[in-house]
């Protein structure tokens, strides 16, 4: 498998090099050159697959020859050793928890998945690798737990300073030894420039071995897939696929999702469900895509003013919209809403969501009032405690503190403040 970028002005390169680069040279994204079909067999048989075998045949095709079958297997069988169960929270809606890995966030798959492979590539180079990343809250956890202490990486986490919840930043904050995090006065947007900004700058390239470890690394992007499959061999109602409305920010996770469907998994419709940050939602019904200045909201992960990712959904579908609106609606949902919806499930249904899982929750309940037979599930992205400060005053009452992040509130912050500046940036880089 080569991967071309969607700008169209750099080298395929195999799976090895663009999990390496992170970002193509000409500052598109690498995307795979076809996209493979899993078979009928694994989808007609789904129920009878261990979660392992499922993960290994969806990601095959896309690492290709650059990684041995018993390497891969391992990197996979690590992957997704925990569960992702599919709840039923009321007769029209499930929510599948991505929130039982070792940061109680969905970007676990993505990252773990990601810091493997990377360790197992780097094995060969004589340089060290320097993974820099920015972070609308989850991701940063994330990738902070998958890459610790792995010998030869070291990783700089860029986040907005006063705009992540308290337990994402300690997750990201605390670790130490090769994990840096960088305290940025500004906002996600601002933090992905100062990356991208690095990623062309051609002293910190000559200097430094930087990649990516953002979902615009395919390595991080493509094992989400493997979360679809599993609720789909979850769901019972095999005749009559789900609708899956998916709390989207910077499109990564629903951009997996609708190639998982590409390739041959049984969905009816995705969802994107936005928050305050409508830019995809008002592409839908304008036809213009206008990147904005990110808004903070009570579901912070998704304050995104421009999705990365989105320009890969338009590549699955060759840029035109008609097809994509066949599969994808998107609706922007307000934190009073927001609020409203966590505190109606709980009481309903004694199902208690996080922020981002309201927004996907009346995303869907929207939807199946215009499409009352279709049944569907929204993705639950990461634990309700990460937001206990957002979710406890809107339910009046505490949210259960798992002992891993009870630990991690206590350890202390560790971070440097630091001007949304691309040159500041190249300046810590290059001192470290």
């Amino acid at each position: 498998m080569q991967y071309y970028s969607t700008n169209h002005q750099s080298p395929n390169v195999s799976f090895k090099e663009a999990t390496i680069q992170g970002q193509a040279p000409d500052k598109g994204l690498y995307f795979p050159e076809h996209i493979p079909t899993v078979s009928k067999e694994l989808i007609e048989n789904i129920t009878s697959y261990s979660n392992e075998e499922i993960a290994y045949q969806v990601i095959k095709p896309y690492v290709g020859d650059t990684i041995p079958e018993e390497v891969l297997r391992k990197i996979v069988a690590e992957t997704v050793n925990f569960d992702s169960p599919l709840v039923k929270i009321n007769e029209n809606i499930s929510s599948l928890e991505l929130y039982h890995g070792p940061t109680l966030a969905f970007k676990d798959t993505g990252a773990r998945f990601m810091s493997r492979c990377l360790g197992y590539f780097v094995k060969e180079q004589n340089k060290k690798v320097t993974v820099l990343v920015a972070t609308s809250g989850d991701t940063g956890g994330a990738v902070a737990n998958g890459f610790y202490d792995v010998d030869g990486v070291d990783v700089v986490i860029l986040y907005p300073s006063g705009k992540v919840s308290s337990v994402q930043e300690k997750q990201l904050t605390t670790l130490g030894k090769n994990i840096h995090a960088l305290e940025v006065n500004g906002t996600f947007d601002d933090c992905q420039q100062m990356v991208k900004h690095a990623f062309t700058d051609k002293e910190l390239n000559e200097k430094l071995f930087l990649t990516s470890a953002n979902s615009i690394n395919v390595a991080r992007w493509l094992p989400q897939q493997f979360y679809y499959f599993f609720a789909y061999k979850q769901w019972v109602e095999k005749n009559n696929p789900p609708v899956i409305s998916v709390p989207s920010g910077n499109f990564g996770n629903i951009c997996a999702g609708i190639l998982a469907h590409i390739s041959g998994l049984p969905v009816k419709h995705f969802i994107a469900a936005c928050n305050a940050n409508d830019i995809v939602p008002e592409f839908f019904k304008t036809g213009q895509y206008t990147p904005k200045k990110a808004v903070a909201t009570i579901s912070n992960a998704m304050d995104v003013g421009n999705p990365s990712n989105f320009v890969r959904i338009l590549e699955i579908f060759d840029n035109q919209i008609d097809n994509l609106k066949e599969v994808l609606s998107a609706c922007s949902i307000t934190d009073d809403e927001t609020r409203d919806t966590l505190l109606k499930v709980k009481r309903t249904d004694h199902y208690l969501l996080d922020p981002h899982g309201a927004v996907g929750y009346l995303a869907l309940e929207r939807y199946q009032k215009d499409h009352p037979a279709d049944k569907g599930m929204i993705l639950e992205t990461a634990h309700p405690v990460k937001f206990y400060d957002v979710v406890e005053p809107v339910i009046g009452e505490k949210v259960p503190v798992p002992e891993s992040i009870q630990a991690q509130i206590n350890l202390e912050k560790k971070s440097t403040v630091i001007n949304a500046d691309g040159e500041l940036l190249k300046a810590f880089l290059l001192k470290q």
